[in-house]
């Protein structure tokens, strides 16, 4: 059974959303004024981006020196170049996401339970020899390198 394709209805239902966000708020305030706040409401979301991209990019560094999984720091980076895409297409739908994805409270709480759900796990960034399973197609094995043999033993008739 085919799962609902969700993708495709956002894909088609948010212009719809834009273009009467647009029309409602155009003809409340002005053709003018609409314009001018898209461009404002971009610039800001592009400027608050900048900052939040620093903070997690240095969250990120920091979480790595010390040893600890990035999983947090790196979701939080996915969601604010999602974010910054947001930001770019134009609308006020589009920028009320953005926003959404954009402040450190609701990104938190949407990675909280994405952790929490176990869409992604804490630890996937991590390696770990104890987690690997051998299977009946595994061979375990030393490589061998001697510097005195002129000829590979394979070679010899």
């Amino acid at each position: 059974m085919r799962r609902f394709p969700v993708f495709t209805v956002l894909l088609l239902l948010v212009p719809f959303i834009e273009l009467w966000l647009l029309i409602k708020v155009g003809s409340a305030i002005g053709a003018f004024a609409t314009i001018l706040l898209l461009i404002l409401s971009g610039v800001f979301g592009m400027f608050l981006l900048r900052h939040q991209g620093l903070v997690t990019l240095a969250k990120f560094q920091r979480e790595m020196q010390t040893g600890e999984p990035p999983a947090q720091a790196g979701l939080e980076g996915i969601m604010l170049l999602l974010s910054g895409l947001l930001f770019i297409i134009p609308g006020f739908f589009s920028d009320i996401l953005g926003l959404i994805l954009l402040l450190p409270p609701t990104r938190y709480l949407l990675i909280k339970a994405l952790l929490k759900r176990g869409v992604v796990s804490a630890t996937g960034f991590q390696y770990s020899q104890a987690s690997r399973s051998y299977n009946s197609h595994d061979i375990e094995g030393e490589v061998v390198h001697r510097d005195d043999d002129t000829k590979n033993s394979l070679d010899r008739p």
